[in-house]
């Protein structure tokens, strides 16, 4: 397929910025300014100010001489590349592939996009009358290569939509400049009288690059399309990705579905192609008024079944807020991962953690209550009863060793245990009475104790005596001793856990 791009121009950045801030300066001369070797010099002014001889590059105190109304603000260098990121992100409803070219324009791979709208003058015309409607005085082109639509977009006359492969002879009367060069390269072509792109163009390569250095041949070579030009979108374009854009603006819940749905469809079918599986996803939409709205969503296993993630998107589906309407719909894979089908047993029912519904039960209670709120558990290779658990990493890691399932222990556990004080008849008997958080239990039944030990390889401490009791009402406890009785006392008593 052969490549389109739009190069945009705004001829007024800074100053239609700073006329859509302040509508009263609209109509008005007025500049930016910047120091600049103990001078204010002026580096943007409004066309009403250029019409009266004021330009940049000229000083503030020359430029007041001309005009003494004249209004100045102070500049801030870095206001172009921010104003142009945002306009950049806002023209992804046109394509996914939107670069800033600084000081003043975009660049924009059209590539298989311009029959949405009807064709490549529609397309172009559309661009144009929304910035426009933004407030935004813009030229722009169309060609085969970026350098050749960034010329036209500037010095281009009549026509600025190229012909595929027109894009030498739509060049040949422009000026020099129109090719992107450095003032030093361009200031020897003016000295020797090589003003026009034609005057050029037709001169031995050797000669010019003897003369003039890499950087005139690779920009015709550039500019005629001998030579790829990369360019670096503002957003990265996600390896699947599914793109809608609308004809009319949506503003219906029901239209915001039917436009997922499709999508989803489409990007489901190509993941299933390739035995891949959505792992995270995200939905965005562009309204009219340039903001976005998006939804995402996490599974916890690899999937491209369509009708459970089309579930987990809708759920969010009233936070969004379309206002004027929505212009554009994305889906994005943001990771995705294998899917190998499972294979089952002929002698073994199903479930467990390999059951696709347990996963999708998860995906749906984690966009709920959302997934901080869901763990898991693993053992693990500790004696402490509040180190011998982990947390699992994802719903099918294997078990590092098996459950201890020949001993009794409680269904919730204080982490960390705490201090209760304990009535005994003697030592290593079990406790009678103990009081927690300012209430007396008096114990029924107990059993223990039972010694747990620390690991060998960490220091020493005290060891702690279990106990499983009951108190009068029933209820059932977990207590535990550290350490030793000694005449100084120096053994405490804990409460860990209750049981069911």
């Amino acid at each position: 397929m052969i490549k389109r791009f739009v190069a945009v121009w705004f001829r007024h950045l800074n100053t239609d910025w700073m006329t859509r801030r302040q509508p009263g300066l609209k109509g008005k001369p007025f500049i930016l300014a910047a120091p600049d070797h103990g001078k204010m010099i002026i580096t943007a002014a409004s066309p009403f100010a250029q019409v009266q001889g004021v330009n940049i590059g000229m000083a503030v105190a020359d430029a007041r001489a001309i005009i003494p109304s004249l209004q100045v603000f102070d500049d801030e260098p870095e206001r172009p590349a921010i104003l142009l990121k945002a306009i950049a992100e806002w023209c992804i409803r046109y394509t996914p592939l939107a670069a800033i070219d600084l000081p003043d324009g975009l660049i924009l791979d059209v590539t298989g996009c311009v029959h949405l709208w009807g064709g490549e003058q529609p397309y172009l015309d559309h661009i144009i009358a929304r910035l426009n409607g933004f407030g935004y005085e813009v030229k722009a082109a169309m060609a085969d290569t970026v350098g050749a639509a960034w010329a036209i977009a500037r010095f281009g006359q009549g026509n600025f939509i190229i012909d595929s492969g027109g894009q030498t002879t739509a060049m040949l009367s422009l000026p020099a400049t129109a090719l992107r060069l450095g003032p030093g390269v361009l200031e020897l072509l003016q000295k020797l009288g090589l003003r026009q792109v034609k005057n050029i163009i037709g001169l031995p390569r050797a000669a010019l690059g003897r003369r003039f250095g890499k950087e005139l041949i690779t920009r015709l070579d550039q500019a005629m399309g001998h030579e790829e030009e990369i360019t670096s979108p503002v957003q990265p374009v996600e390896i699947y990705q599914e793109r809608l854009p609308c004809l009319e603006p949506i503003v219906t819940a029901t239209g915001i579905q039917v436009a997922l749905q499709r999508l989803l469809e489409k990007l489901c079918a190509s993941l299933q192609q390739v035995q891949k599986g959505l792992r995270r996803a995200v939905f965005k939409c562009y309204r009219a008024d340039g903001k976005i709205e998006k939804i995402s969503i996490g599974t916890h296993r690899a999937s491209y079944n369509e009708a459970h993630l089309f579930k987990l998107l809708e759920l969010h589906i009233p936070s969004i807020e379309p206002a004027s309407g929505i212009e554009l719909f994305t889906l994005d894979a943001l990771q995705i991962e294998d899917v190998s089908p499972l294979q089952e047993k002929i002698w073994e029912g199903t479930g467990g953690l390999q059951d696709t519904g347990l996963a999708e039960l998860m995906d749906r209670l984690a966009n709920k209550i959302g997934a901080g709120n869901i763990h898991r558990y693993l053992p693990d290779e500790h004696y402490w009863p509040e180190r011998s658990i982990k947390t699992a990493l994802s719903l099918c890691e294997p078990l590092p060793i098996a459950w201890q399932a020949n001993k009794l222990r409680p269904i919730q556990l204080l982490t960390p245990p705490e201090p209760i004080e304990v009535t005994a008849l003697v030592p290593d008997y079990p406790p009678m009475l103990f009081r927690y958080n300012g209430t007396l239990y008096k114990i029924k039944k107990a059993d223990g104790p039972e010694r747990i030990e620390r690991e060998w390889w960490l220091k020493d401490g005290p060891h702690r005596d279990y106990y499983r009791v009951e108190d009068e009402e029933g209820r059932r406890y977990w207590l535990f001793k550290s350490g030793h009785y000694t005449e100084d006392k120096t053994y405490r008593w804990f409460i860990h856990g209750f049981f069911a």
